[in-house]
């Protein structure tokens, strides 16, 4: 007889086929066999700084063709929802979300009871069909619904209890299959030197226009998406609408599940939001992904506030502490042409400094399924 989590296991494996994660107490021998399970490199699994940022590197899988799913606890749930909605949802994307239902049975922390007993009408509220697991004999509601996830495009959240472990006696071995082999060594740190600040984002992207042909570019939100479209249109380009911070996440996600270049476009307040993806990216250290922040100091798509870069945040230090090794800084026309001639193999960040402005552009003429589909066709 299979122990609950071998069981549940040979359910997932006939339809899942990417996995992202945060730990959680009450499923800790669960994750690791679905670690060991999908094996050991990281293509399989993924853990993860943060759930939101695991919605994006989903969704940028499920534009690469795979069937993604995510192993979050109830408290963490909360910390998806925009990111479920605005672009999981809005795009029409799969995405299964098994959820280690805390605050509801033999609960011993306090502070997961508020979240747990809520989170069945948190989700109905926000329109996120969700199914309760009680015992292994709701596996089978787990084999009914699961396939039409990756069918129908949905999402679906299944809560698991606490209650359905509690007798397990499954045996983990120990087979690192949380670690990679990371090499000890590390950029010097030193800064590099570029000059001054001159061209918006508007410029920029005019500049390195001509180096994103026949490449994924996955653009951030509101102004840098329309002006992307106005200079250079191609139907590769993955254009956001909406759930900011998520434009790295998106294109690690597509970079892990393709052998196309990626090249993320994101901006300072973006990455302000949502900085533990570079430290994903830096541990998945994809070869075809190059993430370019530029940087202009400014939220400029809501009325150009300062961001914390204008004043004592660097980027580029902040993408080497979170241990990516390969970084530039780049400002004056001549550096940007440079960097974006001689790409290298790897994970690389660039570092655009700018000025902040917005170009009056008109908005993206493209329904956003289209958007979507142009992208799914390009990867395919």
């Amino acid at each position: 007889m299979p122990y609950p989590e071998e069981e549940l296991i040979e359910i997932l494996k006939r339809d899942i086929d990417f996995v992202c994660s945060l730990p959680c107490e009450k499923i800790k021998n669960l994750l690791e066999l679905i670690i060991g399970a999908y094996g050991h490199r990281p293509l399989y699994h993924i853990p993860l700084t943060r759930e939101e940022e695991g919605v994006g590197i989903c969704a940028g899988a499920a534009l690469g063709g795979r069937r993604p799913a995510m192993f979050v606890q109830s408290s963490g749930v909360g910390n998806m929802i925009n990111a479920l909605l605005s672009l999981t949802g809005f795009y029409k994307l799969p995405l299964a979300v098994f959820v280690s239902h805390r605050g509801v049975y033999k609960e011993g922390i306090e502070a997961q009871v508020p979240m747990g007993k809520r989170l069945p009408g948190v989700l109905r509220g926000a329109g996120i069909p969700c199914s309760i697991i009680s015992t292994k004999d709701d596996f089978k509601v787990i084999e009914a619904k699961l396939p039409d996830v990756y069918r129908k495009n949905k999402i679906h959240a299944f809560l698991l209890s606490p209650a359905i472990w509690e007798d397990s006696e499954v045996v983990i071995q120990d087979t690192g299959c949380w670690m990679l082999d990371i090499k000890t060594d590390r950029a010097s740190g030193i800064i590099h030197r570029a000059s001054p600040r001159r061209f918006t984002r508007y410029e920029i992207l005019d500049i390195i226009a001509p180096y994103l042909d026949s490449k994924v570019v996955v653009c951030n939100l509101g102004f840098p998406s329309k002006e992307l479209f106005y200079i250079k249109h191609q139907p590769s380009n993955f254009y956001m609408l909406g759930s900011m911070g998520m434009a790295t996440p998106i294109g690690l996600g597509i970079s892990l599940t393709s052998n196309k270049q990626v090249i993320v476009i994101d901006g300072d307040g973006s990455l302000l939001m949502n900085p533990g993806c570079l430290a994903t990216a830096a541990y998945l250290a994809p070869e075809n992904l190059t993430i370019i922040a530029i940087d202009n100091g400014s939220y400029g798509s809501t009325g150009d506030q300062p961001t914390l870069t204008a004043s004592c945040v660097d980027l580029e230090l902040v993408a080497k502490g979170f241990g990516i090794k390969d970084t530039i800084k780049v400002a004056g026309k001549k550096q940007l042409i440079d960097v974006m001639k001689n790409p290298c193999k790897g994970l690389r960040f660039i570092h655009a400094l700018a000025v902040p402005g917005n170009k009056d552009v008109p908005n993206i003429p493209l329904h956003h399924l289209k958007i979507k589909k142009q992208v799914q066709d390009f990867l395919r």
